[in-house]
């Protein structure tokens, strides 16, 4: 009997255990379907269209306001304020209201028992009923734990501020991510045609030098070094091709176009170079003033100091208010309703030996947070210096490649003139036409450096793209915004309420 006993026991013991455990089923790909197809049609709706050729500003504008990543920043802003309200909370007293129902088996009686004698000197009784319904209303309110949550809400406070900082650095990345994507999609956008026409024309040439092989016409080797020549134009130009092909994407992807979505670009007459109207020496005190990871270091540095206040703040005693109603339904009571008050005075001793130490904690995380802002600090002024060389490096390759462009085209003008008397072959004609699309091709991605490199300067500034207030939020008006703060920068003016 006593193995059976042990044995259901052992059993009963068993299926409880099992049926604790935590399984997980794997995701149905029907749900997985239907979770994409709800991707794709949120992450582009409610977008204004695309009419007409797109600017660079209006390219900015659109990345800016549907951006998914500039999108994420705006909600995680959003937690943070959400999360400051919800520390204001941690200043209240503590507020606690309980009711219930209260019984047992059987009535709470007692005697007592003479301490002189030890016999029973009153015989059993009871003060309670068996069963009996209770509520208590309490408010306690402690003056050390309302300045510590006080400080802790001035610390969310900053921390929602860094959130803010972060952001302005993420607007600042899209517009320079915009602005490298749009300049080579341009450049794209008048070159892959140029391309596709020169490969057509190579295709055709190595056909009638394969069929005139095929035939026996003329010197075989002459005919192979020839149509090696071609299949290596041909391999140049699909270099030439993936390097372009892929700008257009890249931009797409940065405003939340839906991947393959036709869009044209605007199209410039010539080459307007950028003018920087600005000391170096301005742009450094911009930088040190205005970059968000400066003005992160900031806030963190005033987090580490009230850090230190809370740490002392601990080392103090704690006076404590109470007060509360309670009723109680015990018939045996003569108050079944009362209310009570009280003060005391609270004190962990334990945080008077912890105290100095956690002080010394906190003055080291201020001492941290004041060396990485300084060491910060170098870097942010290596980065204005890197890119103000950065930006005249790339002016004189521009100009460089303008002249060799320039050059190239006279000569293959030279060529075809040639080529249309037989003067040359077509092979001569095509190497020379190829030379000449890879100076356009070097000229437009020195161009595009060249306004990257431009952009990058104001970037490395810290200097907002758009002001605080936006006149509208539509596209037209935050690229007009953009258009106009670009405009200021160029004429030298920096002010950031301008």
């Amino acid at each position: 009997m006593n193995k059976n006993h042990k044995l259901f026991s052992t059993s009963l013991l068993v299926l409880a255990i099992s049926g604790c455990a935590v399984t997980s089923q794997p995701i149905d790909r029907s749900l997985s379907e239907q979770r994409a197809k709800a991707d794709l049609l949120n992450m582009f709706k409610d977008q204004e269209p695309i009419v007409g050729a797109l600017t660079l500003h209006d390219a900015m504008a659109r990345a800016l306001k549907y951006n998914l990543e500039g999108r994420l920043k705006v909600m995680e802003e959003a937690l943070a304020n959400r999360q400051l309200d919800l520390s204001s909370f941690d200043m209240l007293p503590r507020l606690a209201m309980q009711a219930g129902y209260a019984g047992r088996s059987n009535v709470s009686a007692s005697s007592s028992e003479s301490i002189q004698t030890g016999t029973q000197s009153l015989e059993p009784s009871t003060s309670q009923d068996r069963d009996r319904g209770v509520a208590d209303l309490t408010m306690v309110w402690n003056v050390l734990d309302f300045g510590v949550s006080y400080v802790s809400a001035k610390q969310q406070a900053d921390q929602r501020l860094i959130v803010q900082e972060r952001r302005r650095k993420v607007v600042h990345t899209i517009i320079q991510d915009v602005r490298s994507a749009y300049w080579r999609a341009k450049a794209a956008e008048g070159l892959l045609a140029k391309i596709d026409n020169l490969m057509a024309r190579v295709d055709a040439a190595r056909s009638n030098s394969q069929r005139l092989s095929d035939q026996r016409i003329g010197d075989p080797i002459k005919a192979l070094g020839y149509q090696r020549g071609l299949i290596e134009a041909t391999r140049q130009l699909e270099e030439q091709r993936r390097a372009l092909s892929l700008a257009k994407t890249e931009l797409a992807a940065l405003i939340n176009l839906p991947m393959g979505a036709p869009f044209s670009l605007a199209t410039a007459e010539g080459y307007a170079e950028p003018e920087l109207n600005i000391e170096l020496s301005h742009l450094e005190e911009e930088a040190l003033a205005s970059r968000p990871e400066l003005r992160e270091q900031d806030y963190q540095a005033r987090i580490s100091a009230a850090e230190t206040r809370k740490s002392m703040l601990r080392l103090l005693p704690g006076l404590e208010f109470s007060a509360g109603g309670h009723y109680d339904s015990n018939s045996f009571l003569v108050n079944q309703s009362w209310a009570d008050y009280g003060v005391k005075v609270t004190w962990n001793l334990f945080n008077v030996l912890s105290g100095p130490a956690a002080i010394d904690a906190a003055k080291a995380g201020e001492a941290v947070a004041e060396a990485r802002r300084q060491a910060m600090s170098m870097a942010v002024l290596a980065q204005v210096h890197v890119a103000n060389a950065n930006f005249h490096e790339a002016r004189r390759q521009f100009h460089t490649s303008q002249k060799l462009a320039t050059l190239d085209g006279q000569i293959v003008e030279q060529l075809r003139n040639r080529h249309r008397v037989q003067g040359i072959g077509e092979l001569e004609l095509i190497q020379g036409e190829l030379n000449a699309l890879q100076a356009e091709l070097r000229r437009d991605l020195a161009y595009a450096q060249l306004r990257n490199s431009y952009g990058q300067l104001f970037a490395s500034a810290g200097l907002d793209p758009l002001p605080a207030e936006l006149p509208s939020t539509g596209l037209a008006g935050i690229a007009q915004a953009l258009a106009d703060r670009e405009a200021r920068w160029q004429e030298g003016n920096l002010q950031p309420g301008s």
